[in-house]
């Protein structure tokens, strides 16, 4: 008898690719069109990201802040040096292979593999293509007469990670949360881990262990949070 069908959840930065794609993306991209110009850029804008975050700034509004960087560009030329950024990265050992390789056991399982991150599609397309996603659930940059226009919708971040997985799960009746798999390094993966039946914590956040450890202990409840009945 054939298994049941199940999804994969995976975050992208430091679970599957051993970088944060948006930052070392910015880097390449600006090195690329502006040379020394672009350095120093880079050096600015990831400062302030930093230091934004030492004042205690919310990731969501670090995230707003990164894609106003981009404000005015052409989204056909940041999604063509994304490809060139990724060609590139790729060779110089992009992957965590352990995190791709399950991937790859998933989808020969039968699986669909979904991407879910804070990312954009410029760098994530070449990734999703590479392991073979089905879906990209990730920041979407608003576009206008093919310009970005600095402003997003929703940051795919922490709760909205969540709010989106099950959202997928909403639209496929015959996937039961509850055999779906979640892979996440950070303590803002957790609402997406805590979304599904089966979370993997990759590396080793004292947090994210700690919270699968009790989740460990507490297996014969169903610690994750189910999808709510409609009303």
């Amino acid at each position: 008898m054939a298994s049941r069908p199940y999804l994969v959840f995976a975050d992208v930065d430091e679970t599957l690719i051993n970088c944060k794609s948006m930052f070392d993306f910015l880097r390449y991209q600006l090195t690329i069109r502006y040379g020394a110009d672009g350095v120093v850029d880079y050096g600015r804008l990831h400062e302030g990201f930093q230091r934004a975050a030492r004042e205690g700034a919310a990731r969501e509004d670090i995230n707003r802040a990164y894609y106003a960087a981009y404000e005015g560009d052409s989204e056909a030329t940041i999604a063509a040096l994304g490809e060139r950024w990724f060609t590139e990265r790729d060779t110089a050992g992009l992957f965590i292979e352990e995190t791709r390789r399950e991937l790859a056991d998933h989808r020969a399982a039968g699986a669909e593999i979904v991407l879910v991150s804070g990312s954009f599609p410029a760098c994530l397309d070449p990734i999703a293509r590479a392991v073979g996603a089905a879906h990209v659930l990730c920041t979407r940059p608003l576009v206008e007469r093919g310009r970005y226009t600095g402003r997003i919708g929703t940051p795919m971040i922490g709760a909205h990670k969540a709010d989106a997985v099950r959202d997928l799960l909403t639209t496929r009746p015959d996937i039961d949360p509850r055999d779906c798999y979640a892979y996440g390094d950070h303590p803002s993966d957790l609402p997406m881990l805590d979304s599904v039946g089966h979370p993997v914590a990759v590396g080793d956040d004292p947090v994210v262990q700690a919270h699968l450890d009790d989740r460990a202990r507490m297996s014969h409840q169903y610690f994750f949070t189910p999808l709510e009945p409609q009303r």
